[in-house]
């Protein structure tokens, strides 16, 4: 898989490509992630990828020409055109697993107090991580990219995530490790049982447990 983002902040992903299980998947070539500063497209001579809002208001608008240059030049036939923006379409774990599929994705971080309404007909689809507003799209870029890449073939051991919250609409089910008891607080005695059947039973239990309490808009 690959996947490109535009973004006018490349050093923000520094940390983010060369770290933990994202820099374990790209050197084993299972991803090919690249960042592209966006500004180099503009036709601007003073390298300008912003103006003030036609109508009057505060903030900056990022132009249509450099995002459409950008994407023309990095898409492919299987290329999914994605922007990142706050009234996109939540994002989920089952869209993860779709895009998980995919071969080439274009992430498109917006910035500044919004993009030129154009951009919409560039892209096939906008994801929003959430009902809040962040300063610009690095941040969710990178979350969307963690949620797809660990769910590629080889990336880590496929049930790990056939076990992580949302799958089957449940939050994930508690783990614990040694020691057995802590400051008074003891492993539950099931999981000392050997018994897998009992465990099994326990664990979905609980997941129905947490996930009533905690998302009970998970099993509408």
């Amino acid at each position: 898989m690959r996947i490109d983002i535009l973004t006018l902040f490349p050093g923000m992903f520094d940390g983010f490509l060369n770290e933990s299980i994202i820099k374990r998947a790209i050197d084993k070539k299972i991803v090919d992630v690249r960042i592209h500063d966006f500004r180099k497209y503009t036709l601007d001579p003073h390298n300008k990828v912003d103006d003030t809002p036609y109508g009057g208001g505060s903030g900056m608008v990022l132009m249509v020409q450099p995002l459409d240059d950008a994407i023309n030049d990095l898409k492919k036939d299987n290329t999914k055109v994605i922007l990142l923006t706050p009234d996109g379409v939540p994002f989920k774990q089952e869209m993860a697993y779709d895009m998980a599929k995919l071969e080439h994705i274009i992430l498109i971080c917006g910035h500044y107090e919004g993009f030129d309404e154009r951009i919409r007909n560039l892209v096939d689809m906008e994801i929003s991580i959430g009902d809040f507003v962040l300063t610009g799209g690095e941040l969710p870029s990178m979350v969307i990219s963690d949620a797809i890449i660990r769910l590629l073939d080889g990336v880590i051991d496929r049930s790990s995530h056939l076990n992580d919250s949302f799958n089957n609409h449940l939050l994930d089910y508690p783990t614990y490790t040694k020691p057995r008891e802590y400051k008074g607080m003891k492993v539950p005695d099931v999981l000392l049982s050997g018994d897998h059947k009992k465990i099994e039973e326990y664990r979905k239990s609980e997941a129905l447990k947490r996930t009533k309490e905690r998302r009970p808009d998970l099993l509408d």
